[in-house]
């Protein structure tokens, strides 16, 4: 995922050269592939990734993974890396979507769909019994614009979780409001500088 602080213009500067992200585990351990120069954009850094799939490892394989606010694509990426079943990445930059498109042809990657889209018009759009259920989340919204807890409202009102689901949320650490509905229980929970990053279990009633 990539870090917007905050807030980002719409707009980056599109003859930028690219910036450069390392997956660091699984199939691709090693590879580098370019992300999007947007302003305010960075990569999870690595050993907040390495931390999170840690957390992750007993939950990735053939699971059924979404990304919001993907920017980089690191987490999407580092997942179907370790053996997630399928990755849908959502980000509402253009010049994202299209790098992280060039980013799946480029590793031979047929796992994943890239949605061009913002997060919460996406997530208020999708139909209550939508067939697609996401067994893990990642979501790493700009810091600063109270966009985690309405997220994760939508992910429990359209039903697009999976009954034992994990989200993953990264969010400004000086945040104090609460950010996961009722069912859900904080079963990691770290702070590295600015950044708060934390994983539920969803528990179903």
């Amino acid at each position: 995922m990539g870090r917007r602080n905050p807030p980002r213009a719409n707009h980056g500067n599109h003859n930028a050269k690219p910036s450069q992200l390392r997956i660091i585990g699984g199939e691709w351990r090693g590879r580098k592939v370019p992300f999007a120069p947007v302003p305010g954009l960075r990569p999870t850094p690595d050993r907040v990734r390495e931390t999170l799939f840690n957390w992750l490892q007993p939950y990735l394989a053939g699971a059924h993974c979404l990304d919001l606010f993907s920017g980089s694509g690191a987490l999407g990426l580092e997942a179907l890396s370790r053996g997630a079943e399928t990755v849908t990445f959502i980000d509402r930059e253009p010049s994202v979507a299209h790098q992280l498109k060039q980013n799946l042809q480029l590793l031979k990657c047929n796992r994943a769909e890239v949605i061009q889209a913002s997060v919460p018009e996406w997530l208020s759009a999708r139909s209550t019994d939508m067939e697609q259920q996401y067994d893990i989340v990642f979501m790493d919204p700009p810091f600063r614009l109270d966009l985690a807890a309405p997220c994760c409202d939508l992910l429990e009102s359209r039903n697009l979780l999976a009954a034992n689901a994990v989200i993953y949320v990264e969010t400004e650490s000086e945040l104090q409001t609460a950010v996961a509905p009722a069912g859900w229980h904080c079963h990691r929970q770290k702070t590295a500088g600015q950044v708060s990053y934390q994983m539920f279990l969803r528990e179903p009633e």
